[in-house]
């Protein structure tokens, strides 16, 4: 970190990465929380010298530098107060006149990093230094076992707890999708211990997870499950009902994945196509996305955790939940294709088959994939305990058509070229109704393409509830209702006046119009009747 850095740091309020302490005189003892909380978080910056007052803070500079940082090293690199040597990288600034120390504190790989007792134990949230519970504690022992916990033998088990239905199923897929590779030739016994599934005629715990039968899972997982629910709102909070859908209980991972996978498919347009070899081909970037996720999320979970693996699919985004964080911070992981498996059996079970990329964590499929599919950027929210990924499937915006720096930020240049082509049409509104129903007949993909991007109904959907020509979409709402919400959608801030005159009736009927469309829950009013806008739902 370089004086520039540090001084533009000192201009925000809340840092995950950064503390300050007075320290002008000795070293206070709330530091020792800092580096234990940085150590078994994501690593960060302690800068002695400056005070915080109220949201200000003040350089003061320490009175006696280098006494202080023989002291501080010498607590952090000896094993008398803390548990494990740690290694900062310490810095001198010389700022107006006074001195101020710098220590960088990395992320430890032997977490839990506590001084004096255990009971001593920090981790980091947001600005803030907390004590970490005894469930967090475990989890950090847990990661010292990263990549060999699932590896181990599931004291108990047998070839009889392995559900045939799913190995079969297994087997048929990796000799369609991956028929070249040599487990297809193995008979059972041979391909499952080559597979490591199996080792000395019991379960690993990674193949128990993957093959297993329900009731032989939960006797060493006692809440196995993946919990998916589709929750009709942006949030809890705006949401009707809590859910309208939530998964069944299912025998393993392997069936697991083909359940979610279908409930996920429902969300992102597919073309569908015939490969050369006779099977059935879904091309899209956004289910190539959401298929990566989904496996990164089975494959990496942390199964020993008391929390489970969450799917939630709200109208405007999908949130992956996963307990269980990275080895390594994600940058690292992109940068050099790092592959640290977590559960090395259970990916490789499924890389097997072709279902997840043969190295690192498939984060550059998933993003390039889902800027691809809709020009948004998948959301990551890491901690050390848990991994969230957030894909933005819709997003609405407050006047479209208009607001076209808002649409740009949202969607990108997909959404400059909707808006040019919205405009377009717009401009060939016409008062002849015989005219505007061409319009809706010539511009009906156009019309589900909006209502997709700015109304959150996804394109594939729309068209299968309406098909893919105009002709049942105004069946369904009529010739004249059906132009309303198409001129609707192209400027959602047309007065009642101005909709009657493209619709050849009188106000009072296009009010007539929008009461029933409104009993039907089709479309809603946001704000006065004067300057507000209509939302299709």
């Amino acid at each position: 970190m370089t004086k520039e850095e540090l001084i533009s740091k000192l201009g925000g309020l809340e840092w995950e990465d950064f503390e300050v302490k007075e320290a002008k005189a000795a070293i206070p003892k709330s530091s020792w929380d800092t580096v234990s909380a940085f150590s078994n978080s994501s690593g960060g910056w302690l800068v002695f010298g400056i005070k915080e007052v109220g949201k200000n803070f003040e350089i003061q500079g320490v009175e006696n530098p280098e006494k202080i940082e023989q002291d501080f090293l010498g607590v952090l690199r000896g094993v008398q107060k803390f548990n494990c040597l740690i290694n900062p990288i310490a810095e001198k600034y010389a700022i107006d006149g006074v001195i101020v120390l710098a220590f960088y504190i990395p992320a430890s790989d032997k977490k839990p990093i506590y001084f004096n007792t255990q009971s001593n134990t920090f981790i980091r949230r947001g600005s803030a230094d907390q004590k970490a519970t005894k469930e967090e504690i475990d989890a950090m022992y847990r990661d010292q076992t990263f990549g060999t916990k699932t590896s181990e033998v599931a004291s108990g088990t047998s070839l009889d707890d392995i559900h045939q239905k799913s190995l079969r199923q297994y087997r048929d897929y990796m000799s369609r999708f991956n028929p070249d590779v040599s487990y297809n030739r193995y008979e059972e016994e041979e391909f499952l211990s080559k597979l490591r599934v199996v080792e000395d005629g019991a379960l690993t715990f990674g193949g128990l997870l993957f093959f297993g039968k329900r009731e032989a899972i939960e006797r060493h997982f006692a809440d196995f499950r993946i919990d998916l629910l589709e929750i009709p709102g942006t949030s809890y909070e705006d949401a009707k009902t809590r859910y309208t859908f939530r998964l069944d209980e299912y025998e393993n991972l392997w069936e697991y994945y083909f359940e979610c996978f279908a409930r996920l498919k429902k969300n992102v347009d597919v073309e569908f196509k015939l490969t050369s070899e006779g099977f059935g081909e879904e091309l899209s970037p956004g289910l190539n996305a959401v298929r990566e996720v989904l496996v990164n999320l089975l494959m990496h979970a942390d199964y020993f955790a008391p929390s489970h693996s969450r799917i939630r699919i709200f109208t405007n985004h999908i949130e992956f939940y996963n307990p269980g964080g990275l080895p390594k911070p994600i940058d690292e992981l992109k940068e050099k294709d790092l592959s640290i498996p977590r559960n090395p059996i259970i990916s490789k079970l499924f890389r097997m088959v072709r279902l997840a990329e043969n190295a690192g964590f498939g984060f550059d499929k998933i993003d390039s994939n889902w800027k691809e599919y809709n020009h948004t950027e998948p959301v990551y929210e890491l901690s050390f305990d848990s991994t969230i990924v957030k894909l933005i499937t819709s997003m609405a915006v407050e006047t479209v058509g208009t607001n076209s720096e808002q649409i740009r930020k949202n969607f990108g240049m997909i959404s400059e070229e909707l808006r040019s082509e919205i405009k377009s049409v717009e401009n060939q509104l016409s008062t002849s109704v015989e005219q505007n129903l061409e319009l809706v007949d010539n511009h009906y993909k156009l019309f589900s393409d909006i209502v997709h991007h700015y109304f959150g109904v996804t394109a594939e959907r729309f068209r299968r509830d309406f098909g893919e020509t105009s002709e049942r979409f105004r069946r369904t709402f009529g010739d004249k209702q059906a132009l309303l919400l198409f001129i609707i959608s192209m400027n959602n801030k047309l007065t009642a006046k101005e909709l009657a005159e493209h619709l050849q009736v009188t106000p009072r009927t296009v009010e007539t119009y929008l009461s029933k469309l409104k009993e039907q829950e089709v479309l809603e009013r946001k704000g006065a009747d004067f300057g507000g806008e209509w939302i299709l739902k």
